[in-house]
């Protein structure tokens, strides 16, 4: 219980300890200016622990000073630590290691972290920008060639994006005129008390056939079952491994929805199941799939689905955690291929802790459904 009450925090303290150690003394500051950086990473070492709080926390800019830290000092504690690697392996080489290399590398730590931030806030306050994407299915009937899916996922409504930003998103959305809006998840990051009023919105969304939601593993760490029937009562359809058929120009599409892949941990009820979302469902006609979590993928190649459409990655968000995502996901971002199955997992709408992207973009992707044979 102790050790692992106290294994971050005193991590974190060393970090920032590492970081004061090996940079500070590099960079070309006088005394005050030293006491200043050493100051500022004290201030950081107590900030980046209510990031993690930050839905708790009930002063606003609190919790933004939280989330910001926590991704200022990730590039930062990253970088240092590629920057001691660099000079450990120079140390190997007689004459490799001057002065001038010890300081600019410093400076070049610091002037990338500011970069990092400047531009990875504003891609994150942004409003995504569409995408389109056209998903080859085999014996697509005439009929649906040209269906369109508008996909949003991952907007994680809470401390830092409110009512603005979604409305904003909801307008974007719409204008593309989609047959079919699909939320493929992690819409919220709090309960249905701190943030109706902030997703609202949301219920202005407009498909041709429909507005679908399937649940993501952050609708389970902020009361699923509350959010589920907020936002059926906001008219949007909730798919818990269930389906709908759409009839479009004389052809037919299941559109199907699981929970998320985690969520029989949370709700028993709610185990994602994608055999149970098709019972009931017609043959021969092309079957997509809502499904949080790219790893739902090898299910629903099983089950018999032709598109699946997911999230959860965030496309790692900001660098360099795009690089782990392969730990826990097959995929990371983009299209990909499991047999019959074509995934498309979205970089998200929105963005989690941090109000940080870089080299990866939010989007609104618009889908057409088009046939492999073209």
């Amino acid at each position: 219980m102790f050790r692992s009450r106290w294994t971050m925090p005193v991590i974190l303290i060393l970090l920032h300890v590492y970081v004061g150690v090996t940079l500070i003394p590099h960079l070309p500051l006088n005394d005050v200016g030293q006491l200043l950086a050493a100051l500022l990473l004290a201030l950081s070492c107590y900030l980046v622990p209510l990031g993690f709080r930050s839905r708790s926390l009930r002063m606003p800019w609190l919790a933004w000073a939280g989330l910001l830290a926590m991704g200022i000092f990730s590039s930062l504690a990253v970088l240092s630590l590629l920057r001691g690697v660099l000079i450990a392996v120079l140390m190997l080489f007689p004459g490799a290691l001057s002065e001038a290399v010890t300081e600019r590398s410093a400076e070049a730590v610091v002037g990338l972290v500011l970069l990092f931030t400047v531009l990875g806030v504003f891609n994150a306050r942004r409003i995504a920008n569409v995408v389109d994407v056209e998903l080859p299915i085999e014996d697509l009937p005439e009929a649906l060639e040209g269906f369109t899916i508008a996909q949003i996922s991952d907007i994680h409504v809470g401390p830092t994006i409110h009512r603005s930003y979604i409305s904003a998103i909801v307008q974007r959305v719409n204008r593309l005129e989609a047959d079919v809006v699909a939320v493929t998840g992690d819409l919220v990051d709090g309960s249905v008390k701190q943030l109706a009023e902030h997703i609202q919105p949301l219920a202005e969304l407009k498909g041709r056939y429909g507005e679908y939601v399937v649940t993501g593993n952050h609708e389970y760490y902020s009361g699923a079952l509350e959010w589920v029937s907020h936002l059926k009562h906001m008219g949007l359809r909730v798919l818990l491994n269930e389906h709908v058929v759409i009839a479009h120009n004389g052809a037919e599409l299941v559109l199907a929805g699981i929970t998320d892949y985690s969520a029989g941990m949370f709700v028993p009820q709610h185990k994602s199941d994608p055999q149970a979302a098709l019972q009931g469902a017609p043959n021969n006609v092309p079957k997509v799939l809502l499904a949080h979590q790219p790893r739902s993928a090898k299910l629903a190649a099983e089950a018999g689905f032709d598109v699946q459409l997911s999230g959860h990655t965030h496309g790692g968000q900001f660098w360099p955690w795009m690089h782990f995502v392969r730990f826990q996901q097959p995929w990371v971002a983009g299209i990909h291929r499991l047999g019959r199955l074509c995934v498309y997992i979205s970089r998200g709408t929105g963005y989690w802790g941090p109000p940080i992207r870089f080299g990866a973009p939010s989007e609104i992707t618009r889908i057409r459904l088009v046939s492999a044979r073209r």
